[in-house]
């Protein structure tokens, strides 16, 4: 049997809507994962750091406040120059479906939208993560 996975939950940026993030979060670990959530106001390089140091499989992201294209660039570059892309990176937020397309192009695993259920979250990172946190 593996190790559990390690997500990471941040609340990049300005916007101060967290409970999409907190209900996450919540659902992560109630279903058996370690979950290191960050809290408002977070910057990428904040984030990142506290991915590296946590060992996470997986970054989520929830952005609210339209800057999700800047702050999920930012994040991806960080990972790379640390040499870290293997890090999971998925999010969720209000998010156009033109740029979950330019955002997959750039690594960005999964975007959930308004109306995705924490049970589809949490198939999705089991599914998704646990290869790479050999679980």
């Amino acid at each position: 049997m593996g190790q559990r996975i390690r997500v990471v939950v941040g609340k990049p940026g300005l916007d101060g809507h967290d409970r999409g993030a907190k209900v996450v979060a919540r659902a992560l670990r109630d279903a058996g994962m370690e979950v290191i959530y960050t809290g408002l106001h977070q910057t990428p390089e904040q984030i990142v750091a506290t991915a590296l140091q946590e060992d996470a499989d997986a970054i989520g992201l929830s952005v609210l406040s339209g800057a999700h294209m800047t702050l999920f660039t930012r994040l991806v570059e960080l990972l790379a120059e640390r040499g870290a892309s293997d890090v999971v990176v998925f999010g969720g937020g209000i998010i156009p479906e033109e740029d979950i397309a330019k955002l997959a192009e750039m690594g960005v695993a999964k975007v959930f939208t308004p109306g995705a259920t924490t049970a589809e979250i949490v198939d999705w990172v089991r599914s998704n993560v646990a290869q790479r946190a050999g679980a």
